[in-house]
Parts: structure tokens; sequence; C-alpha cells
């Protein structure tokens, strides 16, 4: 799942910080979810989801299909 956030991360070409800034997310935790440090709750999941345009399923490395 981290490699799958910091690869949307970085196919938008943002930083954590506008990240942040987009979703609500505190930039530390956002850097924790993509380094496996921390495990997202759901409704992080909800808004990374929406802001990325993919499906939860998607993020978790349960699906290759955005």
């Amino acid at each position: 799942m981290e490699t799958r956030l910091k690869e949307l991360r970085k196919s938008k070409g943002i930083t954590q910080i506008a990240l942040q800034i987009s979703t609500g997310i505190d930039q530390a935790l956002l850097s924790k979810y993509e380094n496996g440090q921390r495990v997202p709750t759901l409704e992080a999941m909800i808004a990374l989801s929406d802001y990325y345009q993919v499906s939860i399923d998607y993020i978790l490395k349960r699906s290759d299909q955005p």
C-alpha cells in the first residue's frame, strides 16, 4: 500500500504539503503512510481515494485497476 500511495502522489507531481492542503491529512501522517509506518484510517483512505479518483482497493493493492 505504501508504495502505491507514493506512486499516486508522484504521478500527480505534487508534494506531501500540497496533498495535505487538498485532503486535510497532516503531512507527517502522509509520510508515515507512504513509508509503511502507519496504516491510514478509513477516513484518510476515503479522502485519498477521492483525491486520486481511484478505488480503495487500488490503494490497498487488491486491484490493479484504479
